[in-house]
């Protein structure tokens, strides 16, 4: 079998912006309350207008541009979400079709903040098959849709936007770009990330979560870079899930990724949940803070206590 790489990124977020100050008008916050806690300074909000396969549909087409593909080159389209409205069609499909693609494959992938990183790996694992050629991955959500904005501790959090990643076979007697993925899930403790109801709402046990993210989830990354064959000291980069800084930068720290760009987009974007990697990563790339075959940490976690990492190589 042969292994895969990531050969572009693309990523998108809607024009408008709900600062801290804002949201000190409706709910009993301040600026200073909101950076102490979580690091967030602003976030991206998408209208009603746009939904959730519109959001995944500009950020893969980012990503098809950046590789000089077209959407006839795409056999594969994995998208992430957990807040898309509709079962069918899928927003895979809805995606398929807004860029014209001729006859892909068509799937969602529901394990919420994990849920790019699952679906990376699924793409890597159906070109490894050779079941797919060529796949965009889409990590997209419209967390805004079903944030409770009467809760000060879960509105100051969330964000919308998309981040997409065109996955392809490696060049035959090259390393792979993508390495093994280590996934798991604590089930006895799903319900302390939850997007229920309807119509849905998001809720978390805050400080559960950030209990088992800081203390259980370093040693899992480690075992990751393990499996990727790098030592935490040589990565280029490491992208978790931008839950909040509290929860990256000690993660981060004990990971032991000393020499490490550490990816802090949630202090721009708030918690877009599966889009937050691909966003992160993206924009890493696209600033030229990582440079090209560099290896990064990808770590997504969340909801169901779910979790899933990879070494990659930079595009």
């Amino acid at each position: 079998m042969i292994g895969s790489r990531i050969a572009a990124l693309g990523h998108y977020q809607p024009a408008a912006t709900i600062t801290n100050e804002d949201l000190a008008a409706i709910v009993d916050t301040t600026d200073e309350w909101i950076r102490t806690r979580v690091g967030i300074r602003t976030r991206h909000t998408a209208g009603d207008e746009e939904p959730v396969d519109e959001l995944a549909a500009h950020a893969a087409a980012k990503a098809l541009a950046n590789a000089g593909l077209a959407p006839r080159d795409i056999d594969l389209v994995l998208v992430a979400t957990s807040t898309a409205i509709d079962r069918s069609p899928n927003t895979a499909a809805r995606v398929a079709r807004r860029l014209g693609m001729e006859s892909p494959a068509v799937m969602d992938i529901n394990v919420v903040c994990a849920g790019f990183t699952h679906a990376l790996a699924t793409a890597d694992h159906a070109v490894r098959a050779g079941s797919a050629r060529r796949a965009v991955v889409i990590g997209a959500d419209k967390m805004t849709a079903v944030t409770d904005w009467t809760d000060r501790t879960t509105c100051v959090l969330t964000g919308d936007g998309a981040g997409a990643a065109v996955v392809e076979a490696a060049e035959p007697g090259t390393e792979p770009g993508i390495g093994p993925v280590l996934w798991g899930s604590v089930p006895a403790m799903g319900d302390a990330v939850r997007i229920e109801g309807t119509p849905p709402v998001f809720a978390q046990e805050g400080q559960t979560v950030y209990r088992w993210a800081t203390t259980q989830l370093p040693p899992i990354a480690r075992k990751v870079c393990e499996r990727g064959g790098v030592l935490p000291e040589d990565l280029a980069a490491v992208v978790l899930h931008q839950a909040n800084l509290r929860i990256i930068e000690p993660i981060a720290q004990k990971i032991g990724a000393v020499n490490a760009v550490i990816a802090r987009d949630v202090v721009e974007s708030g918690n877009t949940s599966a889009a937050s990697i691909p966003l992160a990563l993206a924009k890493l790339v696209e600033r030229g803070e990582i440079g090209s075959g560099e290896p990064v940490l990808l770590f997504g976690f969340g909801g169901n206590l779910s979790y899933a990492g990879q070494i990659v190589r930079s595009p």
